[in-house]
Parts: structure tokens; sequence; C-alpha cells
């Protein structure tokens, strides 16, 4: 494989007013005022279930989850993961798909438990306390938010510039630079319509795939699938690190437990139908494409892959149905994926695992935080290959919830977990990362040496801001 192969992409749970993966922007919640297993008592962030209004149906929650799945990963990945793994992309996505469940399961029952609109920080808050092991993931979750918001405002530049400018490379990063600007003026006005509007997007784009799905498989041609023209299953193996960026969505899930009406029972059930029905979606779409397309002619397309396989049965009117979905879906996630990473940095710097400033009011509205983010987003998206930010997000994402697992397995008896299943997602998630790095250290040592020195930042900017703050108290 080459350096291309096996670099992927990460996805930030996408979180939707008003319920957001680190609390609202006009007032987050209040820290637990202990952590389980450690911390100094300041702790993860929760909502406090005696006042919360419990107006999340579990209809909603879940296409909470979907949105934040399918809302950018299907049309930003085929492309990428054609190259790593063939015609059997479909197979990735299933096996991908059963890595995320069994991640599914751990995060549910760590929200049910802990139901609260912290996310992934208070889980690992939690199991962890304010250690140096919550502080490092804390950064490593900041750099994937903005490794994965400039992915898909690429995204939405590429389908923009193939849409209405004849995919002209310019006009492609003015349109890319457009979005993340918008999205600010967005963040720092405040987006509390898109609550009212998510469920009739994820019904239209649920409604767009379905159409897709049904005319490509009509036209399907079985000699593209076969299993002889799949690449080895070390490939294959590999390539669900990549396709599992698709399912980080399902964390989404989780934040709505404040807002929902018994979530130790609820909560779960949100998260199950979210799962089963992005893996039937992700897998029949897959099928589609790969059974329409050549595999090189996926890889060539990339990002308009999805919007190229529709024209041969609806002609231009196909292709534009679906680039104009794709801009409508990364648009959305651009901005819930800035929100969630604005509100990361002020939760944190609240808790005071990150430098105030972020936390701080900007003289242009919102939070410091919200600016800088922005700003490193544009540098990213406009200065950095799609390729090179996908892989180390894709990496980044499988260890974070990896810690979050084995974090739940340490709080199994709290959460009443099961010990087998618990154990079992480990062990896949563990499987998967090790095939991945190995693969990308054989094939693209200098991708390798990315992902060290990102984790490397994470341990130098903990530990300098850890000294700063022991010398300020």
């Amino acid at each position: 494989m080459s350096t291309v192969d096996t670099m992927q992409i990460f996805r930030w749970p996408n979180p939707i007013p008003t319920v957001l993966p680190w609390g609202t922007m006009d007032g987050m919640d209040e820290k637990a005022s202990q952590v389980p297993g450690g911390g100094d008592g300041e702790a993860g962030a929760g909502r406090d279930d005696s006042v919360a209004v419990r107006s999340m149906t579990v209809r909603g929650a879940a296409f909470l989850g979907v949105g934040s799945m399918v809302g950018a990963g299907i049309f930003a990945l085929l492309g990428e993961a054609g190259a790593v793994a063939g015609s059997a992309v479909w197979v990735s996505f299933l096996l991908a798909g059963i890595v995320a469940t069994l991640q599914g399961y751990a995060v549910a029952k760590l929200g049910a438990r802990y139901p609260s609109s912290g996310g992934i920080v208070t889980f690992l808050l939690q199991a962890y306390g304010r250690g140096h092991t919550t502080a490092i993931a804390s950064w490593l979750l900041y750099f994937a938010a903005l490794i994965v918001t400039a992915m898909v405002a690429v995204s939405f530049g590429s389908y923009g510039a193939a849409l209405f400018f004849d995919d002209s490379v310019v006009w492609g990063k003015v349109l890319t630079a457009a979005v993340i600007v918008l999205v600010v003026a967005v963040n720092i006005a405040g987006a509390t319509f898109i609550d009212r509007v998510q469920t009739t997007i994820v019904v239209l784009l649920l409604a767009v795939f379905a159409v897709f799905i049904v005319v490509t498989l009509a036209d399907l041609e079985p000699a593209l699938l076969a299993p002889s023209t799949y690449p080895p299953t070390v490939d294959i193996v590999s390539s669900v690190a990549l396709t599992f960026f698709a399912y980080l969505g399902f964390t989404v899930v989780s934040f709505t437990g404040g807002d929902l009406p018994d979530p130790h029972r609820n909560l779960p059930r949100a998260m199950y139908l979210s799962l089963g029905i992005t893996v039937t979606l992700y897998i029949l779409i897959s099928v589609g494409v790969f059974g329409t397309l050549p595999v090189d002619e996926v890889i060539a397309h990339g990002e308009t892959a999805l919007a190229v396989a529709a024209q041969p049965a609806l002609g231009d009117a196909g292709f534009a149905i679906m680039a104009l979905a794709a801009l409508l879906a990364t648009s959305s996630s651009v901005n819930a994926n800035l929100f969630a990473a604005a509100g990361s940095t002020r939760k944190l710097a609240e808790s005071g695992m990150f430098p105030p400033v972020f936390g701080r009011r900007a003289w242009v509205g919102g939070t410091r935080g919200l600016t800088i983010s922005a700003a490193l987003i544009l540098v990213l998206a406009l200065s950095v290959d799609l390729s090179a930010i996908a892989s180390l997000g894709s990496v980044v994402a499988l260890a974070i919830f990896l810690v979050t697992s084995i974090g739940a397995f340490r709080l199994r008896r709290e959460i009443a977990a099961a010990t087998g299943i618990l154990v079992t997602g480990i062990a896949l998630t563990v499987i998967v990362l090790v095939v991945f790095v190995v693969q990308t250290l054989r094939t693209a040592p200098q991708t390798f040496a990315a992902m060290v020195a990102t984790l490397g930042l994470a341990i130098v900017l903990e530990l300098i801001w850890s000294r700063i703050r022991a010398h300020r108290k």
C-alpha cells in the first residue's frame, strides 16, 4: 500500500443544540463534586438530573446519532477506503460496525449511569480522575476535533466545486474557507434552530440514500464485487481502522442522557437503533457504489464518488441530488463539530485542564476557544493534504475509544456492564489498532512518525500546563 492507503478519517461526535456533548454555550453544566476512583474533587461534567428537562425521545436521540454518523462520513470516506480495502469495503464497514457496536455498548452503559452533557470527558473523569490520563486524552480529543472538522470542510469544498465550478481547485479552497467562516458566525449568533430541523434533515438524507441504494443495486455488476477482486485479508482488517471513522458519531447519543426520560433504559435503545440503521445503510451504499463503479474510478473520484455512482441510473440529476445532499450534510457536520470543539475547550478550561484563555469571551463573540479552533481548522483545511489529516484522526479516535472502553471495564460494577462484551470490544479494538499501526509503520513511516508526534505533543502540552497550574496554585 502507498502512504495514501493507510491514511484515513476521524469524526468528532456531532453535538446538536440543545443536546451538546460539552454543555450548552450559554451555561455549561456544573461538574460533579466527586470522581470515583481518584481526582481531587473537581470532576466530570454532569447535568443535574433533578432539574434536567426530559424532552428528548428515543427516536430523536437515535436520529442525532444517525445524523452525526451519516452526516459526512460516507461522502468523505468511500474513495479513501477503496484505496485500502478495494471492492471489499462493504466487509470493512461490516467489521467496523461490529467494533462500533461493542464500543457503543460501553458508551451506552457509561452514559446511562452518568447521564450528562459532558460526554467522553465525563466518562474519563469518572474512570481515571483528574490525572494525566484524562488530560492527555482530552488534548488528543481536541486535536481530533480539529482534524475532522478540517476534513469535513474540505469535503464541502470538493462537492461545491464539483457541482458549481467544474472541479476548480481554487474554488474548492474558497468554499472550504467560506463554510468555516460561516459556521463561526452561526456559532457566535447561536444555532438553536438546528435542534428543530435535525430530524427533518436526517429523514431527507435517508430518503435520498434509499433512492440511491435502489437504483445502484438495480444496476449492480456482481463481477465487480467478486471475492477474487479483494485485497489481502490484512489490508481489509487494516481498513477497519479507517471505516470505523464513519461510525464515530454514535457517541453523540450518550450526550442525550440528561434529556432522555429513564436514560438507563432509553439511552441504550437509542444507541443500538442509531447503529443498526447506520450499519445497514453503509453496507448497502458501499455495495451499490463498488458494484457500479470499478475500484479505480471510486478512488479517482474520491469525495464525489457517491454522486458519480448515481449518474448511470439518474443522469446528471442524480449527481446534483447527491452533491446537494453532501453539501447539506457536510456543512451541518462542520457546524456541529466546531460547536463541539468550542464547547469542549470551554468545559476543559472551566475544569482547569485547559488554559483559561479557551473559556474567555472573544471580542467578536463566543469564546476564544471558538476563534482559536476556527483559525487552526482553517490552516489545516487549506494547507494540509486530506489524507494526512484523516490518518491522524483515525488512529486517535480508536485510541480514545479504547481508553474509554477500558474505563468502562474499570467501572463495570457501577455501570452494570457485562464483562465479556467489554473485553471483546477492547480486544477487537486493540487488534484493529495494532494491525493499522503496524501496516502504517511498514508502508508509511512518515505517517507513523506523525502519529507518535501527535501523542508526544499532547503529553508535552499536559506536562507544561500542569506545571503552570501547580505554580499558580
